[in-house]
């Protein structure tokens, strides 16, 4: 079950391709790896290197055409779907935010213990909350169109974070955010998933 510890993260071998690919579209080939619990991976590539499919593989929105992910040795398509997808932190290169206030779309059913302001100052995004009209409960339109492109992903990077999994995924999640805030927020993250597992 999901829990605050640590998880180790492993492919074995894995083979995936995009459906509908012919024989040789393969995005990744033979990829093994294993990350520890507690600790950190970065995967760097140029565009279509297959950085995103590797994101998208931990929390099945597909799974391997060969090979096997295991989390804490146990292959993930064992595992209940929503059990999964708790222990993941996912941070997509696309960032989706709900017709809702911010707080709703940070918080996203996770209790409001303190936790808004803390994910908040980690993602760099306790200045946007102090100049929005009605600050955290301020309601956002269709897809955050009333937020800027670099604060969408501050936004989805403090949503991340409030659900307090054991895993983080990232995946270009600093995109669209100027050099000086993506220093300030990776130094932040440094603190907050401290003793998590993180790509």
């Amino acid at each position: 079950p999901a829990g605050r510890a640590a998880r180790s993260l492993t492919f074995e071998g894995v083979w995936s391709r995009y459906p509908g690919a012919h024989e040789r579209g393969w995005v990744l080939q033979d990829l093994s790896f294993q990350v520890p619990a507690g600790r950190s991976l970065a995967v760097v590539g140029p565009t279509g290197a297959g950085k995103s499919t590797l994101a998208d593989l931990v929390i099945r929105t597909y799974d391997p055409d060969r090979g096997r992910i295991l989390l804490d040795g146990v292959d993930i398509r064992e595992l209940d779907l929503g059990e999964l997808r708790r222990a993941v932190g996912f941070v997509p290169q696309e960032t989706f935010l709900f017709s809702e206030t911010v707080a709703e779309n940070i918080l996203l059913g996770a209790p409001n213990d303190g936790r808004l302001a803390r994910v908040a100052e980690t993602a760099q995004l306790t200045e946007t909350l102090r100049i929005l009209p009605a600050g955290a409960d301020t309601l956002l339109g269709e897809r955050g169109v009333n937020l800027s492109g670099g604060q969408k992903q501050r936004a989805a990077i403090a949503r991340a974070l409030a659900q307090d999994p054991p895993l983080f995924v990232l995946d270009d999640a600093l995109s669209a955010v100027d050099t000086q805030t993506e220093a300030t927020i990776l130094a932040a993250l440094r603190g907050a998933l401290r003793g998590r597992t993180s790509v």
